[in-house]
């Protein structure tokens, strides 16, 4: 139980609780105390210059009974122990208690030595020297006492009836005793009333932070050790809700993220090693697909030099040949992708591959009632690829576009070829630090691509930021609360090396700019507070415009929902269910990546054949010709 954080914070803010109330009490009750004695030595003294007040004409008469009437009658107060006056030798000439009268005092007593101090009368004494608190008998209360000097004036020895001296400064001394019985009751009722409300306080105050500790403390720990424990058991899928908004709630919505994360590798892992048991599997279906196809090839040749007077035939004949040959590419070009290879390209006309792979469909066409619109571009240019790669990337789209149509549409294939600026279209396909770690991180993908990684501090959080693969778009995702007007640093999440060029500012706002190296390409300068839009690639800057052919091909559809558009080209992700494979639009990617190009894809939800609202269009951009490409 000791062993919790919960009892430890519990225990220690207890204990602090106890010192620092311990103390309060103690300086509280002291300050009473003294507070108390003050206002008695107060109320003394505004007694002891009422008795001097009320017996100043008696004394000028020399009345000595009525003196004594007015000392026996204050005396007679409960609260008052004794009411003396003594003249300047020590001898008690008034007293309340009439056995202390005609006796003499000891000048250096405690209640004598203030006056007489250094052997001679003071003028003067303030209240503190006037004033003093002792004990009489061991077993009684203690008793606070006060003198007042009786001082001399002119009355006294003018007057024909008195014999003092004008030099004498001190007739005598008024000692007023009084009993602080019920001051010490009062501070000792202050003293357990304190201690009471010590201990109240202390049990409050434990069972508080008790409870909000077992609330925003134990119980989110608990759940976050129960998480932690659920996945390594294996339950990846694990989540953890409701922990507030707190550094404890962070940790958890942190947790989440990371269990997602793994969650995503370990999908990745699995589609990875299903690629390469798919690899292995197309190496040996290959020999085996390749055999009857050979026949098929075969047959199919000699029956074409057979008919060489039914063109009908010979047209059908020639399909049948083209597509087998075709097929044989289909099934070599699965195992080329298993092991990344290649393709083998050469100059060729896009819009004749298109034609091509047109009329492999045409049949399903018609059949589904769906109409082709073609918008053909009669300059387009040729460009160097693999003619039987591409026609398998149209093919695929097609089919695609079938099935999300069904019944009653219409598919329109638009070809153009345009001039574009590198910004805002060229992917950074490699970033390295100065210690050659990358910073490619495919795991978090922005736009289907690989975003770039680094690591970011802002204003005393730490966390990362993606940065888009895009070259001039800003499509950046931040893992932390960023101010983007202040002074951030980035490093590599590897190595923690810095990526901010010190020798640099941003000419927009004047803020650090962070510089990645991409190999044999120079390097990528962008502003690295974010505040604007900044970034530079001098080496794709420098070789201007690029040519490009573009090739769109749209549907009228269902249409792809949103949240599955960032992962339709990821290996085995499929919305056919059973019907697809998932291997698709991601071979697609691999042929349209291999050739230098860019694929997108628009798509609007809707419910076709009523309305016509959805649709979906892919849009592919590959260089013309030899073209310079970027990585």
């Amino acid at each position: 139980m000791f062993r919790k954080i919960g009892t430890k914070l519990i225990l220690v803010v207890s204990v602090t609780a106890v010192i620092i109330i311990g103390v309060f009490s103690y300086f509280n009750i002291e300050r009473q105390t003294e507070v108390l004695r003050a206002e008695v030595q107060r109320h003394a003294n505004q007694l002891s210059e009422s008795v001097k007040n009320a017996t100043r004409f008696a004394m000028l008469k020399n009345d000595r009974d009525y003196i004594q009437q007015i000392i026996d009658r204050i005396g007679k107060d409960p609260a008052i122990n004794d009411v003396k006056i003594m003249n300047k030798e020590g001898e008690i000439i008034y007293s309340s208690r009439p056995d202390n009268i005609g006796k003499m005092l000891d000048k250096q007593a405690q209640s004598c030595y203030a006056c007489h101090a250094a052997n001679r009368p003071l003028e003067k004494l303030s209240m503190k020297n006037r004033t003093r608190i002792f004990t009489a008998n061991p077993d009684s209360a203690q008793v606070l006492g006060i003198i007042n000097p009786i001082y001399n004036e002119p009355s006294c020895f003018e007057s024909d009836c008195h014999a003092h001296e004008p030099s004498a400064k001190v007739l005598g001394v008024l000692d007023v005793t009084i009993s602080l019985k019920d001051i010490e009751k009062q501070i000792q009722s202050n003293e357990i009333q304190g201690a009471v409300f010590a201990v109240v306080a202390i049990v409050a105050i434990g069972f508080i932070i008790g409870f909000f500790v077992k609330r925003y403390v134990d119980q989110p720990v608990k759940e976050l050790v129960n998480a932690t424990e659920q996945v390594a058991a294996g339950n990846i899928n694990y989540k953890i809700t409701n922990l507030g908004k707190d550094e404890l709630g962070k940790l958890g919505r942190s947790f989440n993220d990371m269990t997602k994360k793994l969650d995503e590798t370990s999908q990745q892992l699995y589609q990875s090693t299903k690629m390469a048991s798919l690899g292995q599997l197309a190496a040996g279906v290959a020999h085996e697909i390749n055999n009857p196809l050979t026949g098929v090839l075969t047959y199919s040749s000699f029956l074409l030099k057979r008919t060489k007077d039914n063109p009908q035939m010979q047209e059908d004949l020639n399909v049948i040949v083209r597509e087998t040959m075709r097929s044989r590419e289909i099934v070599k070009g699965l195992l080329d992708f298993a092991r990344q290879s290649v393709p083998k390209k050469s100059l060729c006309n896009l819009n004749e591959i298109l034609d091509r792979a047109i009329a492999v469909v045409s049949n399903q066409l018609k059949l589904n009632r769906i109409t082709i619109e073609r918008i053909n571009d009669p300059e387009l240019p040729e460009i160097t690829a693999d003619a039987n790669q591409i026609q398998q990337v149209f093919l695929n789209l097609f089919v695609n576009g079938i099935d999300a149509i069904g019944q009653d549409g219409k598919i329109t294939v638009r070809t153009s070829h345009t001039s574009l600026s590198p910004r805002g279209i060229t992917q950074i396909k490699n970033a390295v630090c100065g210690k050659t770690h990358s910073l490619i991180d495919p795991q978090h993908k922005i736009g289907g691509m690989p975003s770039i990684k680094m690591k970011i501090k802002s204003n005393g959080n730490e966390g990362f930021v993606h940065l888009d693969p895009v070259y001039g778009n800003h499509r950046h995702y931040f893992g932390i609360n960023l101010d983007k007007g202040s002074s951030n640093t980035l490093s590599c999440p590897t190595c923690d090396m810095s990526l901010i060029d010190k020798t640099a500012k941003c000419p927009e706002c004047g803020g650090p700019v962070y510089k990645i190296q991409v190999p044999n390409q120079g390097f990528i300068e962008g502003c690295a507070s974010f505040k604007d839009s900044w970034q530079r690639w001098g080496y794709v800057d420098a070789a201007g415009e690029k040519k490009f052919v573009e090739i769109d091909i749209a549907d009228n559809g269902c249409g792809i929902p949103a949240e599955n558009l960032s992962k339709i080209f990821e290996p085995f992700f499929s919305t056919k269910g059973q019907r697809g494979t998932g291997l698709g639009l991601s071979v697609i990617w691999g042929i349209i990546d291999n050739h230098n190009g860019v694929i997108s894809v628009q798509s609007e939800v809707g419910t076709p054949p009523a309305g016509k609202t959805g649709g979906t269009t892919f849009s592919i951009r590959l260089p013309q010709g030899n073209t310079k490409s970027f990585v």
